[in-house]
């Protein structure tokens, strides 16, 4: 899947893209994947002498991975935009190092055209680094209420 393609699925562009493939998606769930380069802009300071992607990326990578996944699926149509209003039941597994691709296994809990309700995992392999629950709210324009 070409960087053009996720970026019609997504508004995110760099730095702040986590989402390098759609693996697959269907009406109930999502799979996705994302390589943390050791160029990512937040490694420099988180920690430069032992660069971790901070558990807020890891969040961050799940959502988008959700969102392409509607977009791709048309649920989520092409001018909407999706922004994070709840985080919820997060544990942190493992560490994401450089180098490490992250895939994210997204199931929908509720979609309507006002929010999106989702639970993700993301896995390094086969080890669970991250999990949570997440409410994004959906704008046709991007604008608050």
């Amino acid at each position: 899947m070409s960087r053009e393609t996720i970026e019609g699925l997504l508004p995110h562009r760099d730095p702040f893209l986590f989402v390098d493939e759609i693996l697959r998606c269907d009406g109930e769930t999502i799979s996705a994947r994302h390589v943390f380069t050791e160029g990512e802009f937040f490694f420099a300071g988180h920690f430069p002498q032992y660069p971790v992607v901070p558990g807020v990326i890891l969040i961050e990578t799940m959502a988008q991975s959700g969102g392409a996944g509607l977009r791709k699926q048309g649920i989520l149509r092409g001018e909407a935009l999706f922004f994070l209003a709840s985080v919820d039941k997060v544990k942190f597994r493992r560490q994401v190092r450089p180098g490490e691709e992250v895939r994210s296994e997204i199931t929908n809990l509720r979609i309507s055209p006002r929010m999106i309700r989702q639970a993700g995992k993301a896995y390094v392999g086969d080890e669970l680094a991250a999990e949570a629950q997440w409410l994004c709210l959906v704008r046709e324009n991007g604008g608050a209420e």
